[in-house]
């Protein structure tokens, strides 16, 4: 219901009272507009919309605070909400064929089959439930019960009051009334995202091997069993964090930096611009109790990173390995049986069915063990194979975490950085990523405040088997001797959970200059006062930072020594756009190009290409991956091609140096194998896509929307952009026609003395996937042109929005 009420509004706020400051308010605000306001006690919210489609929702408790955003969340994402509750209920291949493929982003599954396999595992053995009738801190707060409770009502609400316009789902059967636990089972697979859900394909798959299997009882390696040198490798690739399609940056500046004494935060998380990992802007508010604006994960009951009166923080993915392996030594009896301290025992049968559309339906067995389950990979580059004699389990400590949301809340409510330590120390419910924060008196903060396995270096020494001894160094997976009982992870006495680090252990930095990380390990957060001393799970130490990291350390060290900065300053950070791969590379790689005898390189085909004209496009480019920046385009597909060809060894004359991990390496080796190679494959290319070699990088890096052509500025990974922007190549449509992942809810946050934070924020890809909605495409327009959302937060600044609107959603009988 759309009530007119800004003239009234205004005029509340002209009076200088706080706009329903006491529920009692509510219903004399809607009395004023000939309206009664919801009756019969159900559940209702006001929500309170201005620029660009942002919901300020309105409510009286937890509950009505939920059900308030469950509508709103609803209204923008129906369709994307929906086929998230299809996964989570496992029925993929019931709805959509068991062979396709699922969005990703509830978990890494393949397969709809294999996905629903693992998914309705888990709500047949009442997993989920379990941990919501846990007691908090362990389980979830009484206020995120109301929450939940409240979302999945406004969604059911929202459905049962409105028609579905989004062509994505329109009249669809699969869109359904949600329950509090689907809510809580979306929660748990975005907990296990980086673990179970990273295994489904080697989960569901396991099975031990067929009776008569020679090797049971085997002491050595059997034809099969992973090679340690391979694994180390495949493993490090696994759990590489710039390789997943989430990253992020972020930076804290302490008040000695800045020109009002404040804090600054500059928030860039790296999420798919399409699916169930979208964020979703809002502001959510319980008078005396919440005041919070920020962006959720959709289906998610709260702002998952944001700002409020006092503090600002966001988040980026660790590089914490959120899960070990642990190798089982089987019963030769029986390869369903393994051994602890030489006492057999039993695995646990899982056995699921999946309907499936058009067919028989499909059963599967599952095995389960006290570690965890039976895996037989780790993708197809980590094989762990059940053998007569071995088996492996998972062990994802975040799979009895349901804490996540528990952690936001209270983060929302925090006033101070010290605010932000403690509700992590609360809660402890962030699986996969570090916190950056910074408050308006001056103070920041870096923590990698994660669920780990309580694997520690003097465990792995002790119980890794020979594969662990190989993958722990290499990327923090442990691989345990699951035989022995004196393995076991042990309890710190400040973890809420079993088997999990406690956050005392948790590699922090509090109050630096600037506090900053872009995906890499805590060491370098402030490269001035490097972290040291945690162990190998969390992260590495004195090893290579990636060009992102480097570049970010760069200039963030830059602004922090300038001093006197700005929420301006961030925002000219967000789109500088500088590459610093450019900045190494491109004078040498130019150099290279003129020497190339007659100007001509053998590409990958073999055919002999002229690259002569290249070689002036690159020695001119201005190092930017700007949308109007010529030669950006020509040195991004030459750099791909180069460096996933050519190890860093060859690639660079100044090679790594601890104890200068920002500048090295350094120096292009112009004789580098490769290199007329890379310039043939980029000149060919780009001729394939019909574009010169010197067109601006946004005539072919866009995105449609509407059928209006957006040019989008950012770059590659591999160019070391802050501003990321990863597309997949596309020549018969011009390039880069797509976004699939990269800088998503932006937020720049700052004080100036005043009772309102200075906030401007971005939603990359805007705040619905509705194409009928007016908020399908706006920000996304605004981000091409590299213009911010200035932020309404405070009564005054929401009643004078020229775009408000009201509406009251309310249960119905």
């Amino acid at each position: 219901m759309l009530l007119r009420t800004r003239p009234i509004l205004r005029r509340v706020a002209l009076t200088g009272a706080a706009l329903l400051a006491t529920t009692a308010a509510l219903p004399q605000a809607a009395a004023a507009t000939g309206d009664a306001g919801p009756s019969g006690g159900g559940l209702s919210a006001v929500i309170r919309y201005t620029e660009n489609g942002i919901p300020h929702i309105l409510a009286r408790d937890y509950a009505h605070l939920g059900f308030g955003t469950g509508w709103a969340q609803a209204a923008d994402q129906v369709c994307v909400l929906a086929d998230g509750f299809v996964t989570v209920a496992g029925e993929r291949s019931r709805w959509f064929g068991p062979e396709a493929a699922p969005d990703g982003s509830l978990s890494s599954a393949t397969r709809n089959l294999t996905s629903d396999l693992y998914f309705k595992g888990v709500r047949e053995s009442g997993t989920v439930e379990k941990l919501l009738a846990a007691p908090a801190p362990a389980g979830p707060s009484k206020d995120l019960r109301e929450l939940m409770r409240g979302w999945a009502a406004g969604y059911n609400a929202w459905l049962a009051q409105n028609k579905i316009t989004d062509p994505a789902c329109k009249g669809a059967g699969w869109v359904r009334p949600v329950s509090a636990t689907d809510v809580a089972a979306r929660g748990f697979a975005v907990s296990v995202l980086g673990g179970q859900g990273r295994g489904i394909d080697g989960i569901t798959a396991a099975q031990p091997p067929a009776p008569g299997t020679p090797g049971a009882g085997a002491r050595t390696a059997a034809p099969g069993e992973p090679d340690p040198a391979a694994a180390a490798e495949a493993a490090r690739e696994f759990f590489d964090t710039t390789r997943y399609d989430m990253g992020s940056n972020a930076v804290a500046f302490a008040g000695s930096t800045t020109a009002s004494g404040a804090g600054l935060l500059l928030g860039n998380p790296h999420y798919p611009w399409q699916g169930g990992r979208r964020f979703w802007q809002s502001q959510q508010t319980i008078p005396g109790e919440l005041n919070v604006s920020g962006g959720s994960l959709l289906g998610t009951t709260v702002v998952n990173i944001g700002f409020n009166e006092k503090v600002a923080w966001s988040h980026t993915v660790a590089t914490g390995t959120p899960v070990s392996l642990h190798q089982l030594t089987l019963d030769p009896a029986d390869p369903t049986a393994y051994l602890v301290d030489g006492v057999p025992q039993q695995m646990t049968r899982r056995t699921v069915t999946v309907p499936v559309a058009g067919g028989d339906p499909v059963t599967r067995t599952q095995w389960w063990t006290r570690y965890g389950p039976v895996v037989s990979n780790l993708g197809p580059g980590l094989p762990l194979p059940w053998t007569a004699g071995t088996a492996y389990a998972l062990n994802d400590p975040n799979a009895a975490n349901l804490r996540g949301s528990d952690t936001a809340l209270a983060m929302g409510k925090a006033r101070s950085v010290g605010g932000i330590q403690d509700a992590l120390r609360r809660t402890q419910g962030l699986p996969w990523v570090n916190t950056v924060a910074a408050d308006s008196a001056g103070g920041t903060l870096f923590t990698q405040s994660q669920v780990l396995p309580r694997i520690t270096d003097e465990l792995a020494a002790r119980c890794s088997t020979a594969l662990g001894r190989a993958t722990y160094p290499a990327s923090g997976l442990a691989v345990l001797d699951g035989a022995r009982g004196d393995c076991a992870l042990g309890s710190d006495p400040d973890a809420v959970q079993p088997g999990v680090f406690g956050p005392g252990r948790a590699p922090t930095l509090r109050d630096a200059p600037y506090a900053e990380n872009s995906n890499d390990s805590a060491w370098l957060a402030n490269a001035e006062r490097p972290l040291t001393g945690y162990e190998r799970i969390w992260g590495n130490v004195a090893a290579p930072r990636s060009l992102r990291t480097r570049g970010a350390i760069e200039d963030v060290a830059g602004m922090a020594a300038k001093g006197r900065l700005t929420v301006a300053d961030l925002q000219k950070q967000q789109f500088a756009n500088r590459a610093p791969a450019g900045d190494l590379a491109a004078a040498d790689a130019a150099e290279a190009c003129a020497a190339l005898p007659g100007g001509t390189a053998t590409a990958s085909d073999g055919t002999a290409v002229d690259v002569s004209a290249a070689c002036p496009v690159l020695a001119g480019w201005d190092r930017t991956a700007d949308s109007g920046s010529r030669g950006a385009l020509l040195f991004d597909r030459f750099w791909r091609r180069l460096t996933a060809t050519t190890a860093a060894k060859d690639l660079w004359l100044v090679p790594f140096s601890a104890a200068d991990p920002v500048r090295t390496p350094r120096t292009l080796n112009q004789a580098a194998p490769g290199i007329g190679r890379a310039l043939a494959d980029a000149v060919a290319e780009l001729r394939a896509a019909g574009a010169a070699l010197d067109a601006p990088l946004g005539e072919h890096q866009f995105v449609v929307r509407g059928g209006e052509k957006l040019p989008v500025g950012g770059g590659t990974e591999a160019l070391g952009v802050w501003n990321k922007i990863e597309a997949p190549w596309n020549a018969a449509g011009g390039g880069y026609p797509e976004v699939l992942h990269g800088s998503s809810h932006v937020q720049a946050v700052g004080w100036n003395g005043g009772r309102c934070p200075v906030a401007r924020t971005l939603l990359t890809y805007s705040q619905s996937a509705n194409p009928n909605s007016p908020y399908y495409a706006d920000q996304t327009r605004m981000f091409s042109q590299e213009r911010w959302v200035t932020s309404r937060f405070c009564e005054r600044d929401i009643l004078t929005s020229p775009k408000l609107k009201v509406v009251w959603p309310r249960e119905r009988g």
